[in-house]
């Protein structure tokens, strides 16, 4: 299937410009180019309450920004969504996301809790991931305080925050606890490597380059061996069953399209319940383009559907 021609246009607007790439800047200028790309994409819209709250994590403080969608009827509690942005595990932010989260919030009428974790190359692998689990077993124990309920937790997010997602619900099936009722995995990275087909055949001219993902990865592992990790990538766990059940969208021009259609894949034959979408007009990034594409409404309306049922 051919490019979208909303995302054909922005493709066009994005090349008139000729901004650097994410890898020809330093990670600060890379995460203020692409707070300002977002923040143009987004779709804007309003909701009842969302505030921040500073909870303990494992090498200091982490900040998460809790939404409400609506005021709670008496005794009622709602369920909760624990949010992982994108962002290649070194750009991105609670204000990147802050437009998906109140989006999900509110057409799902849960709470979205979005997590912001530590950032690479500043801290490398895994503290992300040692961020990650430790919002989610914070929000698990104090999900009362907010009026979310404990016993319906989801984790979600895209690309490096779906590869967030995963790890976490992996670790938390190890340990037993939190349970968790679902998975909501957009265009995740999972791959030990970008070297599927896709990688190669969108690595260039579809906004997300491979030598983009080259440089995220370098900054954000240690070396060669995490590689090997299933905390930063999934698709090399020994074992993935009585995991929960999962959405996985992944966007037709996407480098990342392969991995996440090896994981849905992989999730299957493991005996999990997955819903695998393909996006096919779609590249990389286009949930958060609500602003102006309209299969990224269909995305996020079809992601908080599932949150519902689940």
């Amino acid at each position: 299937m051919p490019l979208d021609p909303q995302i054909e246009m922005i493709i066009a607007l994005v090349k008139k410009a000729n901004a650097p790439e994410y890898w020809q800047l330093t990670p600060d200028q890379a995460r203020e180019q692409y707070e300002m790309r977002v923040s143009k994409l987004t779709q804007k819209e309003d909701i009842f309450r969302s505030e921040e709250r500073r909870i303990p994590g494992p090498a200091g403080d982490i900040t998460v920004r809790i939404y409400t969608p609506r005021a709670p009827r008496p005794g009622e509690k709602f369920p909760v969504l624990v949010w992982y942005h994108g962002g290649g595990f070194v750009i991105g932010s609670l204000d990147t996301h802050d437009s998906a989260c109140r989006l999900l919030a509110n057409r799902t009428e849960c709470n979205v809790v979005s997590v912001d974790y530590r950032l690479a190359p500043e801290h490398k692998f895994p503290a992300a991931v040692d961020d990650s689990l430790a919002a989610l077993t914070w929000v698990a124990r104090h999900a009362e305080e907010f009026g979310g309920d404990p016993h319906r937790l989801a984790v979600g997010g895209d690309s490096a925050g779906a590869n967030l997602a995963t790890a976490v619900a992996i670790l938390a099936r190890d340990a037993g606890t939190p349970k968790l009722a679902f998975q909501l995995l957009i265009y995740p990275c999972v791959a030990p490597e970008p070297e599927t087909p896709s990688h190669h055949k969108f690595g260039e001219g579809y906004l997300l380059t491979r030598k983009t993902m080259t440089w995220f990865y370098q900054l954000y592992l240690r070396s060669k061996a995490d590689l090997k990790d299933f905390r930063f990538a999934p698709l090399v766990a020994d074992d993935l069953s009585n995991l929960p059940p999962a959405l996985i969208l992944v966007a037709g021009h996407d480098p990342l399209r392969d991995e996440g259609v090896d994981y849905a894949r992989r999730l299957i034959e493991a005996g999990n319940a997955v819903a695998l979408v393909n996006y096919e007009g779609m590249i990389h990034g286009f949930f958060l383009m609500g602003g102006a594409v309209d299969a990224a409404k269909r995305a996020v309306a079809e992601s908080a559907q599932a949150l519902r049922n689940a």
